[in-house]
C-alpha cells in the first residue's frame, strides 16, 4: 500500500520549490549590497556615502560670529529657538566665503505664514495669523522685526 497516492505530484512540487528558492538566494546576492546589514537592518555604505557629500549648512554659531547684533535682538526675543537657516536656507558658502555668496533678500509675506498660518492643528498658545485678514498682502516686517517679532515698528535687519 502507497502511503501517498501520485507523490509523483508533491516530489516535483518540492524540487520546483527548492529550485525556486536557490534561484531567489541567486538574485538576491546580486541585488542586495554587501554592506546590507552591517549596522542593523541598513546599507552600511550609505554613512561614507553620505559623509562624502558636500556640507550645505553652516550651524547656528557660524552665522551668530559675525551676525553678533541679530543674535543678540533674536535671543531677546520669541524666535531664540529658531535656528538662522530654518528661515535663511543653507548658507555654508556663505560663512565659508561671505563675499562671495549674498544670501537673497527674504519675502517675509510668504516666509512667515509658513509657520504662523493659522491652524487648528497647531497649539492654541503658538502664534498663528490668518494672513490675508491679518496683513492684507503686506510683508510682516512692515510691522513686525522678523528676528524678534514681538517688536513692533518693522524693519528688516
Amino acid at each position: 500500500m502507497k502511503t501517498f497516492r501520485d507523490s509523483e505530484h508533491l516530489l516535483r512540487f518540492a524540487l520546483l520549490f527548492a529550485i525556486v528558492f536557490v534561484l531567489f538566494l541567486v538574485v538576491r546576492h546580486f541585488v542586495v549590497p554587501r554592506s546590507f546589514g552591517e549596522y542593523g537592518h541598513y546599507r552600511g555604505a550609505a554613512i561614507a556615502e553620505i559623509a562624502a557629500r558636500p556640507i550645505h549648512f553652516a550651524g547656528q554659531s557660524a552665522c551668530e560670529t559675525c551676525h553678533t547684533d541679530i543674535a543678540a535682538t533674536k535671543k531677546a526675543g520669541m524666535h531664540a529657538g529658531v535656528h538662522c537657516e530654518a528661515c535663511h536656507g543653507p548658507l555654508a558658502s556663505h560663512a565659508a566665503n561671505p563675499a562671495s555668496v549674498q544670501p537673497p533678500k527674504l519675502d517675509t509675506a510668504v516666509l512667515c505664514v509658513r509657520c504662523h498660518a493659522a491652524s487648528a492643528a497647531k497649539p492654541k498658545n503658538f502664534p498663528q495669523v490668518a494672513a490675508a485678514q491679518h496683513s492684507g498682502g503686506l510683508a510682516c516686517e512692515t510691522c513686525h522685526h522678523p528676528h524678534s517679532p514681538a517688536i513692533q515698528g518693522g524693519g528688516a535687519k
